[in-house]
């Protein structure tokens, strides 16, 4: 199996999975439903697991843009190879949630929400305030990125690591998920949004553009951020190229910071 398959199959289980799961709690009609937070947390955690287990010998189950470009920019993934794994890993997203879309065919009609039914497939913030949201998004992914690279200078028990991983990101989604469903991941929200948007679900209503750039460029940013933070932290790297990053993190805090005090000034 090539590396680029590797990727798409690995994000397709991812997706499958996961999207699954938030399906099994929102729709209608579903055994699971309602089961709540907690579940669609540790069923991610375990999504992101098992699609390790599939397929981490083999591309190193990035399985996530943010993994891809933050590794590249660290230094400790070739460039070359980044824009194929995004591709892929975009295209086993999309993939994976028509799946899902099949597996729950009876109960879409029979779920009214149109926003739940959205949720199944891609992530929307608890308070929309998209500067706020971009900084949940960017940090939330920066923990990932920071955690993948310390976890990787580990020596585990064969066949553990994938365990840890997949604890970091139920980790994130019970601490730093709240806000806005925590994508950290660009293809786990564009390609089933994408998907969303070109399925033929009664009542789904729109695909919220509007907010699709958030899941992006936060987890985007937040990937350079994590690499950045432990070369320099752990390996004593003191790049110009991280220090820029440290720099517009910076400009982007203080800006939600101002833009939070102000609201609540105009409120009092």
């Amino acid at each position: 199996m090539s590396v680029y398959l590797a990727e798409f199959l690995g994000t397709f289980l991812l997706i499958l999975i996961g999207g699954g799961v938030v399906a099994g709690v929102l729709l209608k009609n579903s055994k699971a439903e309602n089961a709540g937070w907690n579940t669609i947390t540790l069923t991610w955690g375990l999504a992101v697991t098992f699609a390790i287990y599939a397929v981490g010998s083999i591309s190193g189950a990035h399985i996530n843009p943010a993994v891809s470009l933050g590794f590249a920019f660290a230094g400790d993934f070739p460039w070359s190879k980044v824009p194929g794994y995004i591709i892929v890993q975009i295209l086993g997203a999309l993939f994976g949630a028509v799946f899902v879309w099949i597996f729950y065919l009876p109960h879409w009609e029979k779920t009214k929400d149109a926003e739940a039914k959205r949720a199944v497939f891609c992530t929307a913030p608890a308070i929309r305030s998209y500067i706020h949201n971009f900084v949940s998004e960017m940090i939330a992914t920066a923990v990932l990125i920071f955690s993948l690279h310390f976890i990787g200078t580990q020596k585990f028990t064969e066949g553990l690591n994938p365990l840890v991983v997949g604890g970091l990101v139920l980790l994130i989604g019970a601490s730093l998920g709240g806000t806005t469903g925590y994508a950290i991941n660009p293809a786990r929200d564009f390609g089933p949004r994408l998907a969303h948007f070109l399925l033929p679900i009664k009542g789904k209503g729109d695909s919220d553009w509007a907010y699709a750039p958030i899941p992006i460029l936060g987890p985007i940013l937040g990937s350079f951020l994590g690499s950045a933070a432990y070369k320099m932290l752990y390996q004593n790297e003191m790049l110009l190229k991280y220090w820029i990053v440290l720099a517009i993190v910076a400009i982007i805090l203080i800006m939600a910071i101002f833009k939070g005090l102000k609201k609540k000034n105009e409120m009092l």
